[in-house]
Order: C-alpha cells, then structure tokens, then sequence
C-alpha cells in the first residue's frame, strides 16, 4: 500500500524535528513524568531479551487503557504466546509490572519517531499488534504496516467529538484506519463512526473494562485501616482534577457537623498533586493526612489525601460512597467499573462522554447519581451517609449493572483468533 504524500511529509518532519523530541522528553523527564532510568525505553532501546517464539505486542496508552487489557494478555499468554505490553505513563508501568502474567513483560512505547519505532520493531518482531482504544500514531502504524505486522485496534473507541475533528481530514484519517487489519470497537456507535471514518472491516465487541478483575488489596492493611476507622462515616473522592478537591472540601466542611467524624477520602488523579490537595485541605481550617508520609488517618484527620500508586483496590474497599473524579470538570469522566465490582455506590458529575455507555448502565440501574456541582454533591453525600440501606442499594445496583455487560474479552478473543493461529503458524525466531 503507498504511502500518501501526507504521510511522508510527516515522517520526514518528525525525523527532523527528532533533536527537539529529544529535548521534550528529557524536560519530560526533569518535570517527573518519565522515568529517568528507562528514557532509553523512548527511544526504542530495549531493556530486556526479547523472548524465543513468537511474541504479541500489547499496548495501552495509560492506566486504564493498560490495566484493561490484563485479562487478553492472560489469555494470550495460557496459549504459549510471549507478550510485550507497553505503556506510556510512570503510573501505568508501576501498576502493569505488579500485575503481568507470568510470560508477559513491561516496556514504554516508544515515541512516534520513525528511527525509535525501527528500533523497537528491529528488536521485539512482533508477530502481530493490538492497540487499545484510540492510540493512532502514523509513523507507528506505517512501520507495521511496511514490515507486514497484523494491527489489530481493540476495545476501540471513536467519541462524537473526535470524530467531527477527524471529518475534517479525511484522506488522513482513512489513510491510518485502513492499515488496521481489523478494529474491535466497544459500542454499535464506535463501530459506525470508525467505519465512516474509513476503516475496512469493523466489529462491536463491547467495552473489555468490564471484565477487567478488580484491583487488588492486601487484606491485612484493609483490616488495619477498617479499624482505624471504625464508626467513623466515610466517603471517598476518586481521581479527582483541580477544581474537583476544592468542591470536595467544600462538601466535607458542610457535613461535618450533621455528621460527627466525617473522613472524606481524597485520591488525585495525578498522584504527585498530593501536596497542592493537603495545601487545599489546610487553608479551609481542616486536617489533613497525607498518604505518602506514612501518615494513617487517626481521629483528627478530617481529609486523608492518598498521593500513592496502586492502591485504590484498598480504598475502594473501605469506601460505600464513591465520587468519581473527571466529571465535575470538563475531563470526561474516569472508569466506575472498579468502584462498582468493589461494593460501592457511586456519585458523579455531567461531563461523562468518555464513559457514556458505562455512566448511562449503571445510571439506569439506580446504581449511580449524577450531581451537577457541590451544592448537589452535599446533598447526595448526607443522604447516603444517614441511609446505609440506600447506599447498600445502589451498591448492588452498580455491580450488577457492570456485571451484566461482561463478556467483551471472549468475543475479543474469539475475533482475534485468525490472527493468533497466523501468528503461531508463522516461523519462529
């Protein structure tokens, strides 16, 4: 398949601009947001041997794109097949390395840059690629495309929004759809979007998140903190942005005195914003415990701030109220699945639209309440907190909303099966 003309402009660009890419990731680098002893992983140097046989390249952009991709790589790697799951946050790779399958490793994905993909590609040989959701990134899929590597796009996502910006470059867009050989889109209107945007053959299999195992806890540290908070009412805010912990504050400062010891649970997002929240919490006259100092939340801790990786399986699981964060700003909305599995009833804001047929399930079900800002938000919170039947309700609700929509891996599985059985029956390195 010829390049067109767009796409070769783009490689060569990227090729010149190369010394600046370099230079952004290293800034990158000194701002915390890439790991200073895998930069090299960028750049398309390996960091590991590349396993005997044949080999899978898995990749998620970040952690809930990687993290839901668990169960197809424990799939993939009960067939015999070796799997390289690659990511592009810190957060991710700390998370994915604690949760691979045995046969199944961790490397960054390289930057779009045509000399770190030929590397990359140079040394992994991938039998065939599956690239979650919406990670389009030309030079990346011309470099498969060249060398004759199944792409594979699954748990596909196209949203309205993105969809009217890619309208506006058709040639291009159809130029990259049409080197995947086949698209697994979550929802009929995934699939239709992409299908209109230009990719060949398109298949709704369902959103994968909901299969996804819940996060794990150890369950000596969830007695531990159970008893350092026993009797005391408790909710959680969860991956919240900025905007969203000063209305959380807000809502805590409300309710504290209809509800003695209130502990309001607050997890960024981002967790290195954890001393900007304690800094909120401080300037309302609160207490604050921050997670990452060791600090547990005692009788005086008002807001207990969790600025650490990898532990919202243990805060889930102390949580009954669950506001989901990225929905009383304009981000979109993070994933309620985990909540949901987990025994929580959840709150969240409007903007939902990058989670819409999960938000509008579990809506529908009564197991979730939208609030349209703080004010709403007090009212949802001390209804729930003086109804524990109410809030065991909603709870069931959710998990049996997320339940019911399972099944997206099998039929992901079974669609990709050409592929894999291509790839097992392909020479061997």
């Amino acid at each position: 398949m010829s390049l067109p003309v767009v796409f070769k402009t783009y490689r060569a660009l990227v090729s010149v601009l190369e010394p600046a890419v370099l230079g952004l990731l290293y800034w990158r680098q000194r701002k915390g947001r890439e790991d200073r002893t895998r930069l090299g992983e960028r750049q398309g140097y390996p960091s590991r041997q590349r396993p005997n046989g044949h080999l899978i390249w898995v990749h998620g952009a970040s952690i809930g794109e990687t993290l839901s991709l668990l169960p197809v790589v424990e799939r993939l790697t009960q067939r015999g097949l070796a799997v390289l799951v690659t990511s592009g946050t810190r957060t991710s790779a700390t998370l994915i390395a604690r949760r691979l399958p045995p046969g199944a490793a961790h490397q960054f994905v390289p930057l779009d840059v045509p000399r770190y993909i030929k590397r990359f590609l140079d040394h992994w040989q991938p039998d065939l690629a599956l690239i979650a959701e919406s990670e389009i990134w030309p030079n990346t899929i011309m470099a498969l495309d060249e060398r004759h590597i199944p792409l594979v796009m699954v748990n596909g996502r196209m949203s309205d929004r993105s969809f009217q910006r890619w309208q506006k470059m058709p040639g291009i867009i159809r130029g990259l759809l049409e080197r995947f050989a086949l698209c697994l889109a979550q929802t009929s209107d995934d699939a239709e979007r992409l299908a209109r945007l230009g990719a060949p053959r398109v298949l709704a299999t369902g959103n994968i998140k909901f299969d996804a195992p819940p996060p794990p806890a150890d369950p000596r540290v969830v007695a531990h903190l159970s008893g350092l908070i026993a009797g005391r009412p408790v909710w959680l805010a969860a991956s919240t942005h900025p905007g969203e912990e000063s209305a959380v504050v807000t809502v805590h400062r409300a309710l504290a005195k209809r509800h003695p010891h209130l502990l309001t649970i607050i997890a960024p997002r981002h967790p290195h914003r954890g001393p900007e929240v304690a800094g909120l919490v401080e300037q309302a006259g609160l207490r604050a415990g921050r997670r990452s100092d060791g600090m547990h939340p005692d009788r005086a801790t008002d807001i207990y701030v969790v600025d650490t990786v990898g532990e919202m399986g243990l805060f889930y699981r102390l949580s009954p109220i669950v506001l989901m964060g990225g929905t009383l700003v304009p981000i979109g909305g993070h994933n309620p699945i985990e909540p949901a599995k987990l025994g929580a009833a959840i709150l969240h804001g409007p903007h939902v639209h990058t989670a819409t047929e999960i938000y509008d399930a579990i809506d529908q079900a009564r197991g979730a309440v939208m609030v349209n800002d703080s004010a709403a938000l007090a009212r949802a919170v001390s209804e729930l907190l003086g109804n524990p039947a109410l809030t065991r309700d909603m709870a069931r609700a959710a998990g049996e909303a997320v339940q019911a929509l399972g099944g997206a891996v099998d039929r992901t599985m079974q669609s990709i099966e050409p592929f894999i059985v291509q790839a097992k029956l392909g020479a061997r390195r």
